[in-house]
Parts: structure tokens; C-alpha cells; sequence
């Protein structure tokens, strides 16, 4: 099951697989910055929603890096699938939980505030 090189694993066409390793290295690169901008956003604002936000930003990070293990044949297929789909919907949830604690309660639009 452990492949040395992602030219090993038996399901990955040899002639793709730089393209792909390509596009998950800089998914994993892309989605660790923005994690670490929302971490930033968090520390200064430490509401519910940017909390959400970078919890969000970190499974998409942790699910690039499973997409990268499974390449290189250290995930299995089946571990991927199970965590990626769950990773979706999670980061789905939270998103809508996120839109929907950003509505109003009373009805009334408050303009500058992000009290939680």
C-alpha cells in the first residue's frame, strides 16, 4: 500500500500524475495561507463566526493534505473518500450555521457591529 512515488499507485495515469501533484501542492499552499489569514481574523475580532470561518479554512487544508497522502499512496482510497465527503459536508454546515448566525435577530439591520 505505501508507494514511494505517485508513478507507483496503480489507479494514477504516470503521465497525469505531475499535474496532479502540481494542483494539490498548490491547493495545500493556497488553502494554508487563507487558513492562516483567518486565524488572524479570528485572533483580532474572537467572534463565533470568524471562529467558524477558520475552522472551515483548516478542513480545507487538512483535506488537500489527505488528497496529497492519497497521490503519494499513504491514504487509501477509501479513507479518502470517507474524509473528503465528510470534510464537504462539514464545511458546508458550518458555512450555512455561519450565514444564518449573521442574520438578525430583532429584525433590525445593525450596520458596523459583530457582536456574538
Amino acid at each position: 500500500m505505501d508507494y514511494t512515488s505517485p508513478f507507483d499507485v496503480p489507479w494514477l495515469d504516470p503521465q497525469l500524475a505531475p499535474v496532479l501533484i502540481v494542483i494539490i501542492v498548490l491547493a495545500v499552499l493556497g488553502t494554508t495561507v487563507l487558513f492562516c489569514c483567518g486565524v488572524v481574523a479570528y485572533w483580532r475580532r474572537r467572534s463565533t463566526r470568524y471562529l467558524l470561518i477558520t475552522i472551515v479554512l483548516g478542513l480545507l487544508v487538512v483535506r488537500s493534505l489527505v488528497g496529497l497522502g492519497t497521490v503519494f499512496g499513504l491514504v487509501p482510497m477509501t479513507v479518502h473518500h470517507l474524509v473528503e465527503h465528510s470534510f464537504d459536508f462539514t464545511i458546508a454546515v458550518l458555512v450555512l450555521y455561519a450565514v444564518y448566525r449573521a442574520g438578525t435577530t430583532s429584525g433590525r439591520v445593525s450596520i458596523g457591529t459583530d457582536d456574538d
